[in-house]
């Protein structure tokens, strides 16, 4: 019942983290806002792994595959995602989140790791249907934008190759402590890559809602969702965890339209459902093992 009600803390979290980034983009820029958000992120959770899993030390032969990781799992699918968000509706990003199952699947299929069946290819079919149908509702609103829809689905994609691309440290580290390296080295490669940016922004002018975003997305977004999750995994396994996916994205659309006042027609929620469906089938019977909340 903990690690349940953990796991639904997390949804909420992750959910409304599309609310709490749009407030910080007021007064923060993207890649700040990004490398701040992460290597924060990535030193708790390196913490709590050493607190729970003293005995999961990084080895020298896998630092350059879990650096890789970082780079496609963090640095990549979180500049992308927070650019994105900039530009788009909140929405509109959490649902074109929702279609990472479907890049990590063609990734695969292209690495030859996977095979696709006739219920995947008719999942991809009706979640690229579903995304058009979003993205053509949040222009005829005006709460959307293709170049922030695009940067968003580039997110969703590095996301699906970064659950692809885990599976071979999976086998020799837990979901938390992959989870751990990689996010502490992705934050660290956006900070490096921010840092002119930390120096010349003025601070002074940051106001208290920023703040208060970039503080919950750190906390309790990344940090503690991404504990909560991987313990989930563990505990519960990937198949009865799964569900809790499918939930991140009506909470994200259905926070956006309560707190940032976001139209819902009637075309994003046909193509939200559609989204939904093929997900659903693309994901089968992949397991969702070492895939935490974006």
């Amino acid at each position: 019942m903990l690690v349940e009600a953990s796991l639904l803390l997390a949804v909420f979290f992750v959910g409304t983290d599309f609310v709490a980034v749009k407030y910080t983009l007021h007064d923060v820029p993207p890649l700040v806002l990004a490398a701040l958000r992460f290597t924060v992120a990535g030193i708790l959770l390196y913490c709590i792994v050493r607190v729970i899993e003293p005995a999961s030390r990084l080895r020298r032969k896998d630092l350059l595959p879990m650096l890789g990781l970082g780079l496609v799992g963090v640095t990549l699918n979180q500049t992308c995602y927070i650019a994105g968000l900039g530009l788009t509706g909140g929405s509109e990003a959490a649902l074109m989140f929702a279609t990472a199952p479907v890049w990590g699947l063609l990734l695969g299929i292209g690495l030859r790791l996977e095979r696709a069946g006739t219920n995947h290819l008719l999942g991809m079919g009706l979640a690229l249907a579903g995304v058009t149908l979003v993205i053509y509702d949040g222009l005829g609103l005006g709460s959307a934008s293709p170049a922030g829809d695009l940067l968003v689905l580039a997110s969703a994609a590095a996301w699906g190759g970064y659950a692809m691309f885990s599976l071979p440290v999976l086998r020799r580290y837990s979901p938390l402590a992959v989870a751990a390296y990689s996010t502490l080295f992705g934050g660290l490669i956006i900070l490096l890559l921010a840092s002119s940016q930390l120096f010349s922004m003025d601070w002074r002018a940051v106001g208290i809602r920023s703040w208060a975003g970039l503080i919950y997305s750190t906390l309790f977004s990344s940090a503690f969702a991404f504990t909560a999750w991987q313990q989930g995994v563990s505990r519960m396994g990937a198949n009865r965890v799964l569900v809790y996916l499918y939930l991140v994205t009506l909470v994200g659309a259905t926070a956006s339209v309560l707190l940032l006042g976001e139209g819902l027609g009637l075309l994003k929620l046909v193509g939200a459902a559609i989204i939904l469906l093929g997900v659903y089938l693309v994901r089968g019977r992949r397991a969702a093992a070492g895939t935490g909340p974006p």
